[in-house]
This record gives structure tokens, sequence and C-alpha cells, in this order.
């Protein structure tokens, strides 16, 4: 089975292949076919966590999704942050991290309330609502513009954009490839650079260009990371929101009763849910994994979603429960890595809870989930539910 093959994971028999790969601690090895070289796989919360500890002999700076590894590295190593290690790496998350911190999401909290209030508005009205495009984006797309200085104008765009070059081909509407996609967001970032060289705001993207370590090109890709890693991770953990309510009965009116519940629904939502679908390291050093010894420059993929329903971990993994201890998952990832928008994917979530459960009675699904077909992100390509309104 090519694991890579986008194909396997637009059903839901990924989670019952996951479900044994991750009881058996399995190790993999997939050959060469959908990337251009093999690569091994693990599956379990243990191996995960393992690959992806800060001591582990392990580099993202060959790349981070499938198809990269030691032949065919990332032409981003070592520049964009989730592809760099060591001292460049820091300087980056001491940069951008500050603009996704706790404290910048305490100071957007209100907008972010408003923006969700304003998202229910205008999803009111009779019909099923489709969430995956109509609802999902809108969230994450205010705040990632809000962070990196873009205009209210231009989200649509970028939207679109993000989902044909990490989603799905054409998933955004857009007559172009996933490659194409991404040049498109790349050479509307080279204008924005420009704009802001000469008008300058609070924003992260003038933030970087100010910094004399950081090239036009440092700024260009980061800010693109940011805008892809805050759109089209995130949207799905939105619309898997809505989609856990409607599978969990009882979900909102308990926290309606005990609105403290709320941080705790956010952690089990991106566990649940786990848009990140996998990460890729590449070996530093030989290292013996499970049963397995993985060889030096032998490309790795980290089965987030897997880890996160590891039945061995996860009592019930399948359903979304408000009594799990908060923050065991890999929904954010793990070690050097761990996800610098953390904060903001739970503002955004803890924000969207609060107004559905001052709005919204209850949410049925209305007709079954359609997923995406890639291999780097699990997410909805269409999710249909009816809405009882308050």
């Amino acid at each position: 089975m090519d694991l890579a093959d986008p194909d396997l994971y637009t059903s839901s028999d990924r989670h019952r292949r996951w479900d044994e790969w991750a009881s058996a601690d399995a190790v993999t090895w997939t050959g060469p076919g959908h990337t251009p070289a093999g690569f091994w796989s693990v599956f379990s919360h243990r191996s995960c966590a393992k690959v992806l500890g800060p001591k582990a002999p392990f580099t993202s700076e060959r790349g981070m999704m499938l198809g990269f590894d030691a032949q065919h590295p990332d032409h981003a190593g070592g520049k964009m942050i989730v592809v760099t290690d060591g001292e460049w790496h820091h300087h980056l998350r001491r940069m951008i991290g500050p603009f996704l911190s706790r404290l910048k999401a305490d100071t957007l909290a209100e907008f972010v309330r408003r923006e969700a209030d304003e998202l229910l508005d205008k999803i009111t009205g009779p019909g099923p609502v489709e969430l995956a495009r109509n609802v999902g984006p809108r969230l994450p797309a205010a705040v990632v513009c809000e962070i990196l200085g873009i205009p209210a104008e231009d989200r649509e765009f970028l939207i679109a954009l993000t989902r044909d070059a990490f989603g799905e081909t054409a998933a955004g509407g857009n007559a172009m490839s996933a490659g194409e996609a991404h040049g498109e967001i790349m050479l509307y970032f080279e204008d924005l650079i420009e704009y802001r060289r000469h008008t300058p705001g609070d924003d992260l993207l003038s933030a970087l260009l100010a910094d004399e370590q950081m090239t036009d090109e440092d700024v260009l890709i980061n800010c693109d990371n940011v805008v892809v890693g805050g759109n089209e991770t995130t949207r799905h953990s939105i619309t898997a929101a809505l989609h856990a309510v409607a599978v969990t009965p009882g979900l909102l009116d308990s926290l309606a009763q005990d609105p403290g519940l709320i941080p705790v629904a956010v952690d089990e939502v991106v566990r649940w849910s786990s848009p990140a679908m996998h990460v890729l390291r590449v070996a530093t050093a030989d290292i013996e994994i499970g049963d397995k010894v993985i060889r030096k420059d032998d490309a790795v993929a980290v089965w987030l979603a897997s880890a996160n329903r590891d039945p061995v971990k996860h009592e019930r993994p399948h359903e979304v429960r408000l009594d799990r201890p908060a923050g065991k998952h890999l929904g954010f990832g793990h070690g050097a890595h761990h996800c610098l928008g953390a904060a903001m994917t739970r503002l955004e979530l803890q924000s969207l809870f609060e107004v559905m459960v001052k709005r919204i009675r209850d949410v049925a699904v209305a007709a079954e989930p359609q997923w995406l077909r890639s291999n780097i992100i699990q997410g909805y390509r269409e999710l249909k539910v009816d809405l009882s309104w308050k």
C-alpha cells in the first residue's frame, strides 16, 4: 500500500487502518510511488512523540511533507520556520512568536469574538448550511489577515488559493494546479512586501521587514508559511467543531451549563479532527524505532492523525469527550516545532464555541461528510448541516 496515495484518505477507512497500525505500534516502509523515494511511517502516539522529540536525531530542513527527503530536499529548507532547525529557527520563533502568542490572542479576543458572531449571522436562515466552504475558512482568514496586515478585501482571494495549493486540486475554484496556486500566493506577497516597505504598520509583515537579518526571500516564504498554516489547518478544526456538536449528543448543553469546559472542548476538537495529517522528518543518524532500524537520511512520516486516535493512548478515541486530560495530543505537534499558532487556533475555537452556546440549540448532519483527497490535510471537502437556532 502506497501511503502517499491521496485516494486512501477520502473515506473513513483511514481510521480503521490507523487504529490497527497504532495499536500494534507498527513501523512500515513505503517504496517509491507517489513520492520519488521510499519513506518509513510511524502511527502510535508513543513512536510519533519519539520521532518528534527534542533530542531525536531527525531534521525538518529537508522538508516536512511527503515528497521530500535527503535526495529531494525542500528549497525552503533552512529559511522557512517549519523547515528550519537550530539558531535560525530560534530567531524566527522570536520574531514570529509574539504575533501568534497567548498575549497577542488576549489583545485580539474581542476582535475574534465579534468575527465569530458575524460569521453566525451570515448562516442564519432555512435549509442546510455547507460548512467546509462557507464557514470553516472565514474565522481563520480574518485572524491571519489581521496579524499579517492583509486588507480585508483580499481574504476571499487568499482562502481560494490556499485551498488549491494545499487542500485539494481545484478545491478553491481556480483552474490551476497546486504549484500554480502556491506561485500566485507568493506573487501576492511580493506586492504586499513592496507596499509595506514604504507604508509599514504594526503587523507581522512590517516587523519581519524591519529585521536586518531577514532578506526579502526570508520575509516572503515565512509570510507564506503563516498564511497557509493559519488558514489551511484551522479552517478544518472550525468545521470539525460544528461536526463534533452534531455527532456528540448533549455537547452544547454541557458547555452551556459549565462554560469552564469550553477549553477542554477546544483541545478535544483539535485532537479529534487532526487537520495536520502528518509531518515528515529525515534521520540524521541511525535510530531504532519499534522493531525497525531507521538509517541516516531515511525519511519518516509521522502520522499525527493516527497518534491522536491511538486506542492505547486514548480511551474511546473516536468520540468527542469532555473528561479527557487537556493537551494530551499531538494536534499541535511536539518538540521544537510545536505549532506557534496554537494560541490563535484555541482562541478561534473558543470564540466559536462561546457564540454557538448562546445562539445555537442543535446541529444535525444533513449529508455524510465528503473528505479532501489529500495526504497532507485531513479535512472536509463538503459538510452540510442543519442548524436549530435559539
